[in-house]
Formats: C-alpha cells, structure tokens, sequence
C-alpha cells in the first residue's frame, strides 16, 4: 500500500497524521458547523483547506511531497468522509433533541417521524 495511498515509509505515519489527526479535526469541523445549522456543502468546502493542513503536516515533519495531487485527494477523501459522518451523527443528535416530540432517533444517522397511537 506505500506509495499507493501513503509516500511515508511507515502505514502508521499515515494513521497518525491524517486519520488520527486530520479525522480529530475534521469530526469537530463537522460537528461545528452541525451545532451551528449551517448546510452540508460547507462541510465539504470546508474539508479542502483542512486536507490542505494535512498535508503540509506531511510535508513538515515527516519530509513528504507538499504538492502532490494523488496524496492530497487521498488525504481530502478522509477528511470528508470523517467530517460528513460527523456532521450526520451531531445534526441527527440535534433534530431528534429539539423535536423530541415529532422524531425519535433511530440510529446513530437517522431518525424518523413517532408513529401517532
């Protein structure tokens, strides 16, 4: 898989900077910009400059290619997914709070209308 989905020489440089550190940063973007009702395009616009982060961590401290566009859409990739799943999962959280009355959760991604009696 080197050189495939990472350049480092180690999987677990990848796993460190860009789902353990870019996935902690991209869930409370999404969690963000979930609290504050905003739409889930700007989760994907703002995941661009986060991978962007990413991979300049790659490049900083682990001597990888800074622009590089394989990597950086690999790396883009997780961010996303990360931040959407996060996104998904706080504003699924929110709706069924806040009308409790007219929704029940009915995992950790969606809910739907209570069944009157």
């Amino acid at each position: 898989m080197q050189g495939i989905l990472y350049e480092e020489p180690s999987a677990w440089l990848f796993l460190l900077v860009t789902v353990v550190l870019g996935g902690w940063t991209a869930w409370m973007t999404g969690r963000a910009l979930a609290v504050t009702w905003r739409s889930l395009g700007q989760v994907v616009l703002w995941s661009v400059p986060l991978a962007a982060a990413v991979r300049f961590i790659h490049y900083a401290l682990f001597q990888g290619t800074l622009v590089s566009l394989r990597y950086y859409l690999i790396d883009l990739a997780v961010v996303a997914v990360i931040a959407l799943a996060s996104f998904r999962f706080h504003h699924v959280r929110l709706m069924t709070r806040q009308y409790r009355w007219m929704i029940e959760r009915t995992g950790p991604f969606s809910w739907r209308e209570k069944q009157q009696a």
